[in-house]
């Protein structure tokens, strides 16, 4: 009988326990998580970071569709489990050559009255962040179960400034917007400019990531990691509780996840600094995705190249062989028979010169747009079978440019746009990456512009989410690097699949062509875009005038020369392009000298100064060597810049080159305006560098022999 008394008052005691706040702190003691369960079943969690509240108490869980009882209530805990992980790993490609993996775990079993039903919240707390997300174990009574919403929260502190684009569910080609909280919804009309594919969901709705500064200087950046057959998380405001809540994107149907027990949704991710450079350091989003799943990986090689594109992007030749045709069908048009227009740029002679050019300069490939067949009519007309993908147009020789590519040294790079036909791109998938790897080609850009087929769908729905994972996948099948333009925002994925060595999906150069962006875009992209991995964002603009390229296009590209090449350093990529037209770098080839000479490959990262969307300045190491690279971009105010070289190795000597703004730069009136000048330093010297509106600079650092 006692032991019996004692037992049951044992488990009354652990009952109790677990109704108390369950605390997880960073490995420093920095960050502190507290996870409770409110009077009525709620899970909650909240976050602080240096005894200072960072999220306040929000809630977890998730609305299920036809069903009587969702996974939001009326929990108790059954279990806790706590661990500690400490690693350091070493990513393919990256801006470090070791990434310290360390964080403290909670995990949190919650079983649901009633239904019986078991759900695992699991935390990860790091020493800039962190990471949590649901699990759903096998079980009897939740197999196959449909979500109507994610209900995550991120209950604000107060009226923060952010930086933020609109929240849509098929682009995120979008200026950034800098406001209070509170002004989201009055800004958020004009901040929905035109896009070929979008589609708002809410006044108050963002995307991810999504950066903040508090009032009282605490950087805050909300992003997931993971995102693996679930749908992209965008977040929607209550504006007047200041609170966050997750937004998932929708498919045909309305649903927004189609989920089979067990399995889990992507993390969710929140960063946390009272520096700015610590938010841009960050690789919590890398370290809560797998360890990379391709066994051989020495096929994966980050990329220099150049490519046939800016002239089509700013109106100066085109993708389309004959302007004669209203409509084509492939197959059945018959090209031979049709008038050129003279101003497709995919020809045999123009690509001969830009491989020419890469060869003489030392680049590593060339990219071709416009080769294929279909380019007449490939937009705006929800055509399913627009591309195959393998049939070139008459003035283009695959095998001939291949032959030519290789006796120089060069790899080309395919363009496969899609056209949001995304059933017809899997049907054609195997037959066009044989048909790279029968030419040479290693690396393709994939590209989904335009409305999704089947219709309805979104660009970041579950069921395309899908299908991006599955080209990327196939891809690594053939040995393939992926570079995918409006595809989803990355989520770190690149860790596991290190062939995906490129994303767009943000407002990149081309934009410049398109009446320009702000000049202060590249100083907040890194805080956002980047956090979930490396864009290719096409710098390296030379001739800012667009008119010149074609009389009918007047955009401006809101960039100083130097700004562009301080690009190649402050926008982290494994490919990187020298977009603009060779004859344009051959009127400044003093200052290409840094785009030849920059790396794309790192064994070490510093991010020496930082505020977002006023500037950013970044060192890196390269790869093997003992050479660094500074590049530093600035927004809209002239500012000057102050480094120290403390970086370099002590009691050696090196000579920096310095690419800069003149005096007289100006992004708008002046931009080509800039000095080069080389001096000696050491690890004990100092800079203060101008930077102009829409400017910068970059160095080349090189050990003195």
């Amino acid at each position: 009988m006692k032991k019996s008394i004692i037992t049951t008052l044992a488990l009354l005691l652990l009952a109790l326990n677990y109704t108390l706040a369950q605390e997880l702190k960073s490995p420093n003691g920095a960050l502190t998580m507290q996870f409770s369960i409110k009077s009525n079943g709620i899970p909650t969690y909240q976050l602080s970071y240096k005894n200072k509240a960072v999220i306040k108490t929000s809630k977890l869980g998730l609305e299920l569709k036809d069903d009587k009882k969702s996974l939001l209530d009326d929990f108790t805990i059954s279990k806790i489990e706590r661990a500690t992980f400490n690693q350091t790993w070493q990513p393919v490609w990256g801006e470090v050559k070791n990434i310290h993996n360390h964080y403290n775990e909670l995990a949190v079993t919650l079983t649901q009255n009633e239904t019986n039903r078991m759900l695992i919240i699991r935390f990860r707390l790091f020493d800039d962040g962190l990471g949590f997300r649901y699990e759903f174990p096998a079980q009897d009574n939740l197999v196959y179960f449909v979500i109507k919403e994610e209900k995550t929260q991120f209950a604000m502190t107060g009226n923060h400034t952010a930086f933020w684009i609109p929240g849509d569910y098929d682009t995120q080609e979008y200026d950034y917007t800098e406001s209070k909280l509170s002004e989201i919804r009055g800004l958020s009309e004009k901040a929905m400019t035109e896009n070929l594919s979008q589609r708002a969901f809410s006044p108050t709705g963002v995307q991810t990531a999504l950066i903040m500064k508090t009032a009282e200087g605490l950087y805050l950046n909300l992003h997931e990691a993971a995102l693996i057959d679930y749908s992209c998380m965008h977040l929607n405001l209550d504006d007047e509780k200041m609170i966050f809540e997750s937004w998932l994107t929708p498919d045909a149907n309305g649903d927004k996840g189609h989920i089979q027990a067990p399995s889990h949704s992507p993390w969710r991710t929140i960063i946390v600094s009272d520096d700015a450079r610590d938010i841009l350091a960050s690789k919590i989003t890398l370290n809560l995705n797998e360890p990379c799943k391709i066994e051989d990986t020495s096929w994966i090689k980050p990329v220099k190249y150049i490519g046939v594109w800016w002239e089509m992007i700013t109106g100066k030749s085109s993708w389309a062989y004959t302007d004669e045709l209203p409509a084509v069908q492939l197959g059945i048009t018959d090209y031979t028979k049709v008038t050129p227009n003279s101003t497709h740029a995919a020809n045999n002679t123009k690509v001969k010169n830009y491989i020419d050019f890469a060869a003489e300069h030392g680049f590593d490939a060339v990219l071709v747009e416009g080769w294929n067949q279909g380019w007449e009519d490939w937009y705006g007309h929800s055509k399913d079978y627009v591309f195959d993908f393998v049939t070139p147009y008459p003035d283009f020789n695959v095998e001939a440019i291949h032959k030519y590519a290789a006796s120089k040294g060069i790899k080309m790079i395919m363009h496969h746009e899609s056209s949001g036909s995304v059933r017809n791109y899997e049907r054609h998938m195997d037959q066009a990456y044989q048909f790279m790897k029968d030419h040479g080609y290693d690396a393709v850009k994939s590209g989904y512009v335009g409305a999704i087929l089947p219709r309805g769908e979104n660009h970041y729905s579950q069921w395309i989410i899908n299908h991006y994972q599955y080209a990327l996948e196939k891809a690594a099948n053939y040995k393939i690097m992926i570079n995918a333009h409006e595809a989803v925002r990355p989520t770190g994925i690149c860790r596991t699949y290190p062939n995906l060595i490129g994303n767009e999906s943000a407002r990149g150069t081309e934009y410049q062509a398109f009446g320009g962006s702000k000049p202060n875009h590249v100083t907040i992209l890194p805080f956002t875009r980047l956090i979930g991995g490396p864009m290719d964002y096409t710098p390296g603009i030379f001739e800012m005038d667009i008119s010149k390229l074609n009389p009918n296009n007047n955009s401006h590209v809101n960039s100083t020369l130097a700004n562009q090449l301080a690009l190649y350093v402050t926008m982290y990529s494994p490919l990187q392009m020298a977009a603009d037209l060779p004859e344009h770098y051959e009127q400044f080839m003093d200052a290409f000298q840094f785009i030849k000479d920059v790396a794309i490959d790192w064994d070490e990262s510093i991010y020496l100064e930082a505020e977002p969307g006023h500037f950013i300045t970044v060192a890196r190491k390269e790869k093997n060597t003992n050479n660094w690279f500074v590049g530093n971009v600035n927004g809209n105010n002239a500012r000057t810049s102050t480094i120290t070289f403390d970086f370099l190795e002590k009691g050696k000597q090196y000579i920096a080159t310095i690419y800069a703004d003149a005096k007289d730069a100006h992004y708008k009136t002046n931009p080509q305006a800039y000095t080069i000048t080389s001096k000696k330093i050491t690890n004990k010297s100092k800079l203060n560098q101008l930077s102009v509106p829409g400017g910068g600079y970059a160095i080349s650092i090189k050990e003195t022999k």
